[in-house]
């Protein structure tokens, strides 16, 4: 099982950005991906997730109006977005497989520094 990001993302305030977290060893379509970040010197914040079978996806409230989880079921790929960045969001950003039943991410990617910078 391996989940693969994105490298790293500078961005203006204001600006967006995209991550990817392409998935293998597994069936891509029977697994949540989650989306999880962690700021400097912060713990793990949950942002939310997608169902790639239904592109069915839930989010934090805090991110309401601002994130947009995507999959491709073709290159079994998953995408986060975050419009409006602050600096606010300068956090590593990570990716996680959790199965439908236990509700417990079991792997995770390298994760993604994204930094929010004028």
């Amino acid at each position: 099982v391996q989940l693969v990001q994105s490298g790293a993302e500078l961005r203006n305030p204001g600006a967006s950005v995209k991550v990817s977290c392409k998935a293998s060893g597994f069936t891509f379509t029977s697994y949540y991906i989650d989306w999880v970040r962690q700021a400097p010197g912060q713990g793990l914040e949950w942002m939310g997730r997608i169902d790639p079978e239904n592109g069915v996806t839930k989010n934090a409230r805090k991110f309401q109006g601002r994130v947009t989880f995507t999959a491709d079921t073709s290159t079994s790929t998953a995408y986060v977005e975050l419009s409006r960045l602050s600096s606010e969001d300068t956090a590593v950003y990570y990716c996680a497989r959790r199965p439908r039943l236990t509700g417990q991410s079991d792997y995770w990617g390298q994760g993604t520094q994204v930094t929010v910078s004028s």
